[in-house]
């Protein structure tokens, strides 16, 4: 109650002291007619709807300047713990190899390898191998006899170069067992103790190598070789070869190379009369591969008998599509001896008087190779033209044996080749060769064939334990010349063999070998039939 006494004096108070500062004001009379009732009208509502700004489609590039600083994080080392890893077993590796065996007709064969040292940087070895047949009892000395012992060694130095070495002996005897068809020729049958007409070639050979076995700071390679051998016939007939190599590679980009080859080849024969054939070779060629072109560009410059011959060495081959056709053409040319031991490899029942000379030739091929769907294939067609091409012919001779002739021929040659896995244990592969001579001065290509053609097919089965092979050999009947000079067809080959072979455990095995299954007595040279049906089964080791 006292507290609403003091507030209204304070009130009047405050109105006095103003109404006291303000100047006199105008009087004048107010008639109240009503009191004043203030009240707010009813509101009108606006409706405003909202509109969305326009998008800003600018496009606008913010550049942020963010100052580099190095953080030093400290963590600890890991733990590297090893982890299971799985790999396929690896082949064992067998320092010793040996198969053995006995057949018809009086059949012997034997074939070993053993390694006396094998480690990273040096290994040496041996081989041996051994097989003879005696068909006597059907063809008075019909058989043959071979043999062959072989050293080698390898030795990588730590100065990067290799060192390789060979050192063997082999010898080969047969008989000339050909009086055995000479029925044309003399009204009675011959017969001849088997030291009259026994050939016998014993060979003496070594080699050695010196190579760069990794690679140099230079992409370079070197290499030098050398081979010598010296042979000799029941005839007293020798001869002796020596050949030196030097070669060296100048890698680009490591996969063009620049190669340079500097080779000698000595031979010297000797029967009743001495015979040199002395042959130096100059060999430059530049290769270039890419993934779908490959060149090679080269030359063989010869020296023979103080005469220079300059012969190509080209070959291209491109990619057409991938690894489906691959086309190929190249031109090359040279020398080829026909030496003593040459021409005896290939015809065993040569005279031991031969005159020995080089073939000079030029060979312009080109075909096509691929793969398609597993199918390996390669097609080629060549013309070959030969100065000194070697032909046979008999002598004429109760004991006949074969002189050599030496002509001119082009040769036309269509070859190929396919190789496949038609299942995962069936591999089959088939090469056939036909060869068209067109011969300078004699009438046929005295004993060389025109038409060969080999299949052959290999099947494993029980887990690889067995090992089955079949092989179908056809060849034409060779041209041969007869003693009236008549030209004759002898008969053709064809040769069905067989083979098995089976691991009994780890280390020992069975094999068995039928050859000629159809008896096939083709003559190869005049008057000498082939052996016939025959057949070896033995036993393999290895540890």
């Amino acid at each position: 109650m006292y507290k609403q006494y003091i507030f209204l004096a304070a009130l009047f108070f405050c109105f006095g002291s103003a109404s006291m500062a303000q100047k006199t004001l105008p009087t004048e009379s107010v008639d109240v007619i009503k009191q004043f009732n203030a009240r707010l009208i009813d509101a009108e509502r606006f409706v405003v709807p909202p509109v969305l700004p326009a998008i800003d489609t600018a496009n606008r590039r913010q550049f942020y300047n963010i100052l580099a600083k190095p953080l030093n994080v400290n963590y600890p080392a890991p733990k590297i713990r090893p982890l299971e890893w799985r790999t396929d077993p690896t082949a064992d590796v067998y320092k010793t190899y040996l198969q053995g065996g006995m057949g018809f007709p009086r059949a012997f064969y034997f074939d070993g390898s053993h390694d006396f040292v094998a480690t990273d940087n040096l290994t040496v070895g041996i081989d041996l191998n051994h097989y003879s047949a005696d068909n006597s009892k059907k063809v008075e000395n019909q058989r043959f006899s071979t043999s062959e012992v072989n050293g080698s060694a390898t030795y990588k130095t730590d100065k990067g170069f290799s060192l390789m070495g060979d050192l063997g002996f082999k010898t080969n005897t047969l008989y000339f067992y050909g009086y055995n068809d000479l029925d044309d020729d003399f009204p009675t049958q011959l017969t001849y103790d088997a030291k009259d007409v026994k050939q016998r070639f014993n060979t003496f050979y070594a080699k050695a190598k010196v190579y760069n076995s990794e690679p140099t700071v230079a992409d370079f390679n070197y290499s030098a070789s050398v081979n010598l051998y010296a042979m000799e016939d029941n005839y007293a007939a020798r001869e002796t070869g020596f050949d030196l190599a030097l070669t060296g590679t100048k890698w680009f980009d490591k996969k063009h190379p620049l190669s340079v080859t500097l080779q000698t080849d000595f031979t010297g024969y000797e029967d009743t009369t001495s015979q040199s054939l002395n042959n130096f070779f100059l060999k430059p060629n530049f290769g270039f591969h890419s993934d779908r072109f490959r060149f090679k560009v080269g030359a063989n410059i010869a020296s023979h008998a103080d005469e220079y011959y300059i012969y190509p060495d080209v070959e291209a081959s491109v990619n057409v599509v991938d690894n489906l056709i691959t086309a190929f053409a190249g031109i090359e040319g040279g020398l080829q001896k026909n030496n003593f031991r040459n021409l005896t490899d290939y015809n065993p029942f040569l005279s031991s008087r031969v005159d020995i000379r080089n073939s000079f030739y030029y060979n312009f091929f080109g075909g096509i190779k691929g793969e398609y769907k597993g199918v390996k294939y390669r097609g080629q067609v060549g013309y070959k033209t030969v100065d000194n091409l070697a032909l046979y012919v008999t002598n004429g001779d109760s004991i006949p044996r074969f002189n050599v002739l030496y002509d001119t021929a082009n040769i036309v040659t269509i070859s190929g080749e396919i190789s496949t896995q038609l299942f995962d244990n069936l591999g089959l592969i088939a090469a056939f060769s036909q060869n068209v001579f067109d011969l300078q001065r004699e009438e046929k290509p005295w004993h060389l064939p025109a038409l060969t053609l080999n299949v052959g097919a290999v099947m494993r089965l029980l887990d690889e334990k067995l090992k089955v092979r079949a092989d179908l050999f056809l060849q034409n009947g060779v041209p041969a010349r007869t003693t009236n000079n008549e030209s004759r067809s002898l008969t053709p080959l064809y040769d069905v063999s067989a083979g098995a072979e089976y691991q009994l455990t780890d280390n020992i095995g069975l094999f068995a070998r039928l050859n000629n299954l159809l008896d096939n007595r083709r003559q190869r040279w005049q008057h000498y039939p082939v052996l016939g049906m025959n057949g070896l089964v033995g036993l393999t080791a290895r540890f």
